[in-house]
């Protein structure tokens, strides 16, 4: 099967994993398109939802800024007044980090948003990424690939039983991680694990370690432009070759 058989046969109904400009770099825009450009894109595809799920604000080089939330909430309102038929939500991709509950933002901050996501994203690079660069600790555990392992999972699976996020994003990404002990936890935690479109997490060998457990899995976009929103087929792609029961994943369905 190819993307465009996986197209005739099955539909995306959501994506709950997009950036727009309020991912701003210091040098650049991380995102290119804003939250209504994102939404009528959503709009075009025939998708039921999406949800705007820029950076978290820990992030140094283009995290979002918390003080912006209220405009990202009158920018939503307009959306919704322009595309009513696409549900839009405000979520947040909070970054994995060295921090008590795991995150870049605190219990308090959960209630800006509709929903809360969260990945591992840069660190600093010694030869494998090292514990997270956001971190105000700036932790740098033995060069080992099994210390950075552990590490890397360590602060993975406090975020997971120290928070309610309903996706881990691209897991396995960036660093070495330990997907069995990772898998367990969004199992234990009722997670879901993503399938990303833009990265190549989960890997194939990572979704055979993952369906090993009770959990459910999402494929998104990742999308930084407009044009990415609703990109889901090679994700398809993976998951089949993997030999995922494609029910397993909870925002694909067929025509």
């Amino acid at each position: 099967m190819n993307r465009e058989q996986v197209n005739e046969r099955y539909r995306m109904k959501w994506d709950l994993h997009t950036h727009t400009v309020y991912s701003h770099g210091i040098l650049y825009a991380h995102g290119k398109g804003t939250i209504l450009e994102n939404a009528g894109a959503a709009a075009r595809l025939g998708l039921e939802e999406i949800a705007i799920s820029d950076h978290g604000p820990g992030h140094k080089l283009y995290g979002l800024k918390l003080a912006k939330v209220p405009q990202m909430r009158e920018d939503i309102a307009m959306a919704k007044r322009a595309f009513p038929q696409v549900k839009v939500r405000l979520s947040v991709e909070a970054n994995i980090i060295d921090s008590p509950n795991g995150l870049d933002i605190t219990d308090e901050e959960f209630a800006l948003f509709d929903q809360v996501i969260a990945g591992y994203h840069y660190g600093l690079p010694k030869g494998h990424m090292s514990a997270n660069f956001m971190s105000s600790k700036r932790v740098y555990p033995s060069g080992s690939t099994e210390a950075l392992r552990a590490a890397n999972t360590e602060m993975t699976l406090r975020a997971l039983y120290s928070n309610r996020i309903l996706i881990l994003t691209h897991p396995g990404d960036k660093g070495p991680f330990d997907i069995d002990a990772i898998s367990k936890a969004c199992e234990e935690t009722g997670t879901w694990m993503e399938i990303n479109t833009r990265h190549k997490h989960l890997t194939v060998p990572e979704l055979k370690i993952a369906q090993k457990y009770d959990v459910k899995f999402i494929i998104s976009s990742d999308a930084h432009s407009p044009a990415r929103v609703g990109d889901y087929e090679e994700g398809v792609l993976r998951a089949m070759e993997a030999g995922v029961d494609l029910k397993r994943i909870v925002n694909i369905e067929e025509r």
